[in-house]
């Protein structure tokens, strides 16, 4: 769901990590670091192993989750994470897609 524009000071990054990222929670606690934000958005596992987050916030609340991204949770072995500022879309919440 998309609500109406909000952009003052919001960015949208698309953000897509690769490495050992899938089968240890990636999605589960980038939810959690997200809501503690108060970052909008979503994530999802790729096909080719990798994950996929558009997120929409504060750019000290988006730093912010970068920066857990660079090392996600525990079990995680994050190589790359590669961003892109994007068109504002205006999410209301944080989802965790399947």
């Amino acid at each position: 769901m998309q609500a109406k524009n909000i952009s003052n000071g919001v960015k949208h990054l698309g953000i897509i990590i690769s490495g050992l990222v899938q089968g240890v929670s990636f999605r589960y606690f980038a939810k959690e670091q997200a809501d503690s934000l108060s970052i909008f958005g979503l994530v999802k596992n790729l096909d080719n192993g990798r994950v996929y987050i558009e997120v929409e916030g504060t750019e000290d609340n988006l730093k912010k989750f970068v920066a857990w991204c660079q090392s996600g949770p525990g079990l995680a072995k994050v190589e790359n994470v590669k961003i892109v500022e994007n068109k504002l879309k205006n999410f209301i919440n944080f989802k965790i897609e399947h």
